[in-house]
C-alpha cells in the first residue's frame, strides 16, 4: 500500500500554547488535523468558560486562509472550580471537556488538583451535565517512582472515579502503561484512551541509554519497552477504545537543552506520518483511519469532519527547526527521514 486516505482526523490532545507561539502551532495542526481538542494549561491556565472562548478566538486568528478547522476547549480544573462554572461550560458549544492535572505532574499543572475529594461537587456538576473529564494520570508523591505513577494512580484515584460518576465520560489521556491499556480495556462503557506517537515509537531505553535525549522528555515519562508493545497492540487492535491524542508540546530549543529541560514531544507537523509508520510495522495501515479520526469523533458524540487527508509512501527529511517567535523549535525526529508524506 503505497497511498492512504483518511477521513480528516481529530487529534483530541494538543498543546498549541498562546501568543506568537500559536503563529507556528496552528497552522502545523490546522494542515493534518480538521479538528483538535486544545489543553488548557496556559499560564495562567484556562478555567473558565469565558477563559475558553476568547483562547479559540486567538486560535482561530491564526487559522490559514481556506483552511476548515475546528478547535475544542477544555477548562482547567483546580480545586476551586464551581458547578456554576461546569453547568455554563458545558451549555457553551465549543467547550467540551474539564481537564483535571494533579497538582505538580507536568508542565504548567502547578494550579492543577490537590486531592481528588476537593473537586467532588465539579465530578458531580460532570457528570450531571455531560461534560467530559480528560485525566493527566499520574500520582505525584515523591515516594513515588517516575516510572510507576501511572499505574498507582489508576489504582488508588481513577478507578474509585469512574465507579461512583457511572454517568461520567472519562479519557484517561496519553496511556503509556499495560496497567493502562488494561484498565482502559475492562473499564466500564464510557471510559477510553489516547495514545501518542512517540510513547507508540520510543521506549525508556531511547531516552536514557548511553546519553539523554532531551527532545524525547516527556511525561507521562516513556516506560520499558513492553509496555510500549501493549500501547502498539491497543492502538492497532481496532478498539474504540483507544484513539489518537498527539499530546503535541511545542518548548524553545532553548527550554528543552538546558540544566532542566521541559517535558514534552513537538510532533504536530509530523504526526500522522509516525502514526503511519506504527501503523504498517504492525500490519494495520487500515486500522489507522478509524484510530486517527472515527473514534474520537464517536466518543465525543460529534458530527464527522468534511474531508480527507492523503498520506503517500514518498522519503522526506523533518526540517532541524521550525521558528518559535525569535526562538527555536525542534520536531521528534528533526533531520531524520520518515517514509510516510502528506500529498498536497
Amino acid at each position: 500500500m503505497d497511498v492512504i486516505t483518511l477521513r480528516r482526523p481529530f487529534d483530541a490532545h494538543v498543546h498549541l500554547r498562546d501568543g506568537v507561539a500559536l503563529e507556528t502551532v496552528v497552522p502545523h495542526v490546522a494542515r493534518d488535523f480538521g479538528r483538535a481538542l486544545v489543553m488548557p494549561n496556559l499560564t495562567p491556565p484556562v478555567t473558565t468558560t469565558d477563559g475558553a472562548l476568547a483562547y479559540r478566538d486567538r486560535i482561530l486568528a491564526q487559522v490559514p486562509s481556506g483552511v476548515d478547522f475546528e478547535p475544542l476547549m477544555a477548562l482547567y480544573l483546580t480545586d476551586a472550580t464551581t458547578p456554576e462554572e461546569i453547568e455554563r461550560a458545558a451549555a457553551t458549544p465549543g467547550v467540551v471537556a474539564v481537564k483535571l492535572y494533579p497538582a505538580g505532574a507536568t508542565t504548567n499543572s502547578d494550579a492543577g488538583v490537590t486531592s481528588i475529594e476537593r473537586v467532588a461537587d465539579a465530578l458531580v456538576a460532570m457528570e450531571e451535565h455531560g461534560l467530559l473529564l480528560l485525566v493527566h494520570g499520574e500520582v505525584t508523591r515523591d515516594d513515588v517512582d517516575v516510572f510507576d505513577r501511572e499505574a498507582r494512580y489508576l489504582d488508588e484515584v481513577l478507578a474509585p472515579v469512574v465507579e461512583k460518576h457511572a454517568r461520567l465520560k472519562v479519557v484517561l489521556e496519553h496511556v503509556t502503561t499495560a496497567q493502562g491499556v488494561d484498565f482502559v480495556k475492562s473499564a466500564r462503557d464510557g471510559v477510553a484512551g489516547t495514545i501518542t506517537a512517540h510513547h507508540l515509537l520510543y521506549h525508556r531505553n531511547h531516552l536514557l541509554a548511553g546519553r539523554i535525549r532531551p527532545h524525547l522528555y516527556c511525561l507521562p515519562i516513556l516506560k520499558a519497552a513492553p509496555h510500549r508493545e501493549a500501547l502498539i497492540e491497543a492502538a492497532t487492535s481496532g478498539s474504540p477504545r483507544f484513539f489518537l491524542g498527539t499530546d503535541s508540546a511545542p518548548h524553545p530549543r532553548g527550554a528543552k537543552e538546558c540544566h532542566e529541560g521541559c517535558a514534552g514531544c513537538y510532533t504536530s507537523p509530523t504526526a500522522l506520518a509516525l502514526y503511519a509508520e506504527v501503523f504498517e510495522a504492525a500490519g494495520a495501515l487500515g486500522r489507522l483511519d478509524d484510530f486517527a479520526s472515527g473514534f474520537a469523533t464517536a466518543f465525543y458524540g460529534l458530527d464527522p469532519i468534511d474531508g480527507e487527508v492523503t498520506l503517500r509512501r514518498e522519503e522526506w527529511t523533518v526540517p532541524a527547526t521550525y521558528a518559535l517567535g525569535a526562538e527555536e523549535l525542534v520536531p521528534l525526529r528533526a533531520n531524520e527521514t520518515l517514509t510516510w508524506r502528506r500529498a498536497d
